[in-house]
């Protein structure tokens, strides 16, 4: 497998050249899509979490199973006017990696030295949930007004790679 010019792997296949997405590439796509599930007025994100080029769990930013969702009721912080970055309890969702790490959970999923994709830098809360779940690496498409969280995240000794 090698990369063209534009950053992508190809092979050959019956002396023809194909075109496809190398893996980070490839699951940040789908974390793309999974975000088209949040129902978040503010910021629609999403993650996957990978081990052995195999996805183990997804998650997008919303209200918990069963609660009405920021889209039907409006945004609490945008009525008080919170900026990003700050006071996360004062939402009625769960981030994407909170998410990913529950359905994780709940279907006994191991997510020891997986890779998180997500399409926007975690923040210091979910940056300590990766720390504990013993993700080794995130690759991350966007970023985020939350200092502390790649603090941590190299601390930990997490591998962080940005990509556009």
């Amino acid at each position: 497998m090698k990369k063209n010019q534009k950053g992508k792997c190809t092979a050959e296949k019956n002396a023809k050249k194909i075109e496809r997405p190398c893996w980070d590439e490839y699951f940040l796509n789908i974390a793309n899509l999974v975000a088209t599930r949040s129902t978040c007025l503010r910021r629609q994100v999403g993650a996957v979490v990978v081990k052995d080029k195999q996805m183990l769990a997804t998650g997008y930013n919303g209200a918990p199973m069963g609660l009405a969702h920021c889209d039907e009721v409006g945004c609490m912080r945008e009525k008080l006017n919170i900026p990003s970055g700050e006071r996360h309890e004062l939402c009625r969702a769960l981030h994407a990696e909170q998410n990913a790490f529950l359905q994780a959970a709940k279907h006994g999923v191991n997510l020891n030295g997986a890779t998180l994709y997500i399409t926007i830098q975690p923040c210091s809360i979910c940056a300590k949930m990766i720390i504990n779940a013993g993700i080794k690496k995130i690759v991350i498409k966007g970023s985020y007004p939350d200092g502390f969280a790649l603090k941590f995240l190299s601390e930990a000794g997490v591998e962080v790679t940005a990509k556009k």
